[in-house]
């Protein structure tokens, strides 16, 4: 299954068929909200693949900083977002933990870019993520989640920590609100045009 830039200009009988269709990764390290970016901006019901995390993934998964966490998506989300002029999104977030990054070449496949979610908190566990991009070419942009009780920190001191180009754009966001969502997917689809 491709997702990749689909054109039609020719009308079609089904006037809910976009003129372009762009496949969008959501990736990130574990707990950064991925899923609740694909849940907060999708307008249909979102694919979530989530498990309770059990005793198995103690020694494993590290919960420092997000002791809270309850969950963790086991295969991907999926969500769709349409935009007025015909273009459509469709919204792949990625499993978090390492041992479920095999799964990453595989869906981003097709992609036209992709959004890396970061926590503050958590910085360190960002690199992995904006090396996978880095090294496929793939455009992306760097979207830190700010969390309660979270220092805050601005964009240029982001960029700084994690050594990201200049041209990559840098931005604070919170995820549970949708027109911040939408906000991160704008700046990626024109940044991965602009590439």
């Amino acid at each position: 299954m491709n997702f990749a830039v689909y054109d039609s200009s020719a009308p079609g009988p089904d006037d809910d068929v976009p003129r372009h269709t762009l496949k969008i990764l959501v990736a990130g390290g574990f707990g950064v909200g991925k899923t609740t970016l694909v849940g907060a901006v999708s307008e249909v019901r979102p694919l979530r693949t989530e498990e309770v995390l059990t005793d198995a993934s103690v020694g494993t998964d590290d919960l420092g900083g997000i002791e809270s966490k309850a969950t963790t998506t086991v295969a991907m989300d999926f969500g769709r977002l349409t935009f007025s002029g015909g273009v459509r999104l469709y919204l792949f977030g990625t499993p978090g933990q390492e041992r479920f990054w095999f799964m990453w070449d595989r869906l981003s496949q097709g992609a036209i870019g992709a959004i890396v979610l970061v926590d503050t908190r958590r910085l360190s566990r960002s690199f992995a993520s904006i090396d996978f991009f880095e090294a496929r070419r793939i455009p992306f942009v760097v979207a830190a989640n700010v969390f309660d009780g979270a220092r805050p920190y601005r964009a240029e001191d982001i960029r700084e920590a994690l050594c990201v180009a200049r041209d990559v754009p840098v931005m604070l966001c919170d995820v549970r609100r949708p027109d911040a969502a939408k906000n991160i997917l704008v700046t990626l689809v024109e940044h991965a045009v602009r590439r």
